[in-house]
């Protein structure tokens, strides 16, 4: 018996060394195509990263540190979508690891998947408050047009980091959009107190009196801007939109234009531009601006009304209907496109549908009626 237990374990004790000596290698394999891949990253050559990584990843399949290190290449290629699978996988093997859980919102906030990346913000910034954090958080917020709460974690941001001129500046557009302007020139002051001679201020400033019908000192400080740079975007745009609110369309025309030989994208100065070639009865030149607005800003509602009563004006009745469709998705109160649509309809032979849009039109007036004369205290009508 003995000698039989002898023979049956001289190959188990073989065997047991051999996969000792091969759990040994298979560590020195991994621990090689760790630092290719660490020194690969260092180096800025992500796919060499990659593929080292790939390659100790099956070594380790549960290591969210190696899955994270893939994750971190993948994402620096450009390939994000790919580094979201591998961050959710080690999330998945240790739930809540809060550096995973950082580098997947980033992954997130990178892809403009602000929706999602907006849960692991807010939790990360309860736990682990820190400016990156915060800062992200407030980005994800203005993204999502949470324009007030943006302004919250861009505060908190900026107090841990003063003199970041990004964060003060996309702070200052929060207040501006959330209509607080008291908040936006306390922003203005801080920036100033870094940088002088900052155009992206004064440009914010202009924008903020310009909405407070401060019309005088919003051209004085676009032409602030102008002077800190000449070629900084939005200085002629906003110029353009004062003149376009005072009815100086001769004026305003010359400041879009100006603005869009420097940035043919902007959708503002294209969609405003297309509104006077509209008035100059030139409804097929002003179809190309209406478009590159749309381009831009894929839900800028004013272009694709313009759109639609450009193509109308031009003879196309059907090409003006769908355009006037997205208006009202975005708006559905939106009483110009329901009225227009209804005359696209008409001409188009859609009778029914042409009078139900007039119908609606006419109930949005009706209760916005209403509504004004019970703010001014009248009795609404019979």
């Amino acid at each position: 018996m003995k000698q039989q237990y002898r023979t049956r374990g001289t190959p188990f004790i073989l065997a047991c060394l051999f996969c000792f000596c091969a759990c040994l290698n298979g560590q020195t394999d991994v621990q090689k195509l760790l630092v290719e891949g660490s020194q690969a990253l260092q180096a800025g050559n992500n796919a060499a990263a990659e593929s080292a990584f790939r390659q100790a990843l099956p070594l380790q399949p549960d290591s969210i540190e190696i899955l994270n290190d893939l994750a971190i290449a993948l994402a620096r290629e450009g390939k994000q979508d790919e580094a979201i699978k591998y961050y959710k996988r080690a999330l998945e093997i240790r739930p809540g690891d809060p550096a995973t859980s950082r580098n997947l919102a980033i992954a997130y906030f990178r892809s403009q998947r602000y929706a999602d990346a907006w849960p692991l913000l807010s939790d990360l910034s309860a736990k682990t408050p820190d400016f990156q954090v915060l800062d992200l958080a407030g980005l994800t917020l203005f993204a999502l047009d949470r324009y007030p709460e943006s302004a919250q974690y861009l505060e908190r941001a900026n107090k841990l980091n003063p003199s970041d001129l990004t964060t003060l500046d996309i702070l200052g557009k929060a207040y501006l959009r959330a209509h607080n302007y008291e908040a936006v020139t306390s922003v203005f002051a801080r920036i100033m107190a870094i940088d002088p001679n900052s155009p992206a201020a004064h440009v914010m400033m202009g924008a903020a009196y310009d909405q407070m019908s401060r019309d005088d000192d919003a051209k004085a400080e676009y032409g602030a801007a102008q002077k800190s740079d000449t070629r900084f975007p939005g200085v002629h745009s906003g110029l353009g939109q004062i003149y376009w609110k005072e009815g100086k369309f001769d004026e305003a025309e010359k400041e879009f234009n100006t603005e869009l030989a420097r940035y043919p994208d902007d959708p503002v100065s294209n969609c405003l531009l297309g509104e006077i070639l509209l008035k100059q009865s030139e409804p097929a030149k002003a179809i190309p601006h209406f478009q590159a607005a749309l381009a831009a800003n894929p839900a800028y509602k004013e272009a694709f009304f313009g759109l639609g009563k450009a193509e109308l004006t031009a003879g196309d009745p059907r090409a003006a209907i769908e355009p006037l469709r997205k208006a009202i998705a975005l708006d559905a109160g939106y009483i110009q496109a329901h009225y227009l649509l209804g005359a696209a309809l008409r001409k188009t032979g859609q009778i029914a549908e042409a009078s139900r849009e007039q119908k609606i039109a006419e109930e949005i007036q009706a209760r916005q009626r209403d509504g004004y004369r019970k703010k001014l205290g009248s009795p609404p009508p019979d």
